[in-house]
């Protein structure tokens, strides 16, 4: 009997991103899977793609500082707009969570249409790059506090974790519960300059509380697997400026994470320089280190 299948959901980062950011990594991932023994039909990758939640209100920015006076660097100007405005768009406040809860929402949607074609119960991995590592990092701790699967202390704990927006587009099968998340995978992540965010006076914990991988039930509807290679993989290539280690944040991230994996990233004009950031997605090495362990934690799946 096969094993049953495997889902992937990919969560592109900063910038402006088409919607077919992910079709590259798909093809690759796929080729590699099979050279591991893997199954082509047996890996079911979706993107989540939620540059549109923010793509109107920076382009309705850009027009309105353009009327307001001569500006130079235009060029500069509109990768400032399209990369560190999506970071600070992304934020919610007391009083706005509309982009925030539209991105997830996103999350959510995507999470459906994989329990739909893969199965309510198949393993789930999550790669994601750049800002989309935070937005992977802030759904499954909203999901993990709010579904009880991992205890979290709340400051607001009357105030849902996952607004009605984003409940509007979950089913509640154990994957879009993430009841099944098996594999994280963040690529570029600046998840170390957003722990600046959680100060906390107990050194355990300063630096921020990190989501846990695999999920605790795991081995609730895939006996084994948590043993068979699943966790956090920080993939991060040394010339990258917006990409870190994790481990070293705290002793909780050094626990959650089970490798920050160095990698050379890119071609020959951008794998030596900060440019390496955007060429995670269809990195060779990238891919094989991947669906590696997807394809290890398949034939998990078969004994």
């Amino acid at each position: 009997m096969p094993p049953g299948k495997i889902a992937v959901a990919v969560i592109h980062g900063i910038g402006n991103t088409p919607p077919t950011f992910a079709d590259g990594m798909k093809e690759k991932l796929t080729q590699r899977f099979v050279a591991h023994g893997g199954r082509a039909e047996d890996l079911v990758v979706e993107p989540v793609y939620w540059s549109p939640v923010v793509e109107g209100r920076e382009e309705e920015l850009l027009r309105r500082v353009e009327a307001g006076g001569t500006l130079r660097y235009e060029g500069l100007r509109q990768f400032m707009v399209e990369f560190a405005a999506d970071a600070i768009a992304y934020q919610p406040t007391p009083n706005d969570r509309h982009v925030y809860d539209g991105i997830h929402a996103e999350v959510a949607r995507t999470l459906r249409t994989l329990a739909q074609k893969a199965g309510p119960k198949a393993p789930l991995c999550i790669v994601a790059h750049s800002l989309g590592t935070v937005v992977a990092s802030n759904y499954v701790y909203d999901a993990q506090t709010e579904h009880g699967h991992v205890k979290h202390a709340r400051k607001h704990p009357e105030t849902p974790l996952l607004s009605g927006p984003v409940r509007a587009q979950m089913g509640d099968s154990p994957l879009e519960r993430l009841e099944t998340l098996s594999h994280l995978v963040t690529l570029g992540s600046p998840i170390a300059l957003w722990s600046l965010r959680y100060p906390n006076a107990d050194p355990r914990k300063d630096y921020g509380v990190p989501i846990t991988v695999p999920s605790p039930l795991l081995d609730v509807h895939h006996p084994g697997l948590s043993a068979a290679g699943a966790g956090w993989t920080n993939v991060y290539d040394a010339d990258d400026v917006i990409g870190y280690p994790l481990k070293g944040l705290n002793e909780a991230y050094a626990r959650a994470v089970k490798e920050d994996l160095q990698m050379n990233v890119g071609n020959a004009l951008t794998s030596w320089n900060p440019l390496s950031h955007q060429y995670y997605w269809t990195d060779g090495g990238v891919n094989d280190a991947i669906a590696r362990r997807l394809a290890e934690a398949h034939r998990a799946m078969a004994r």
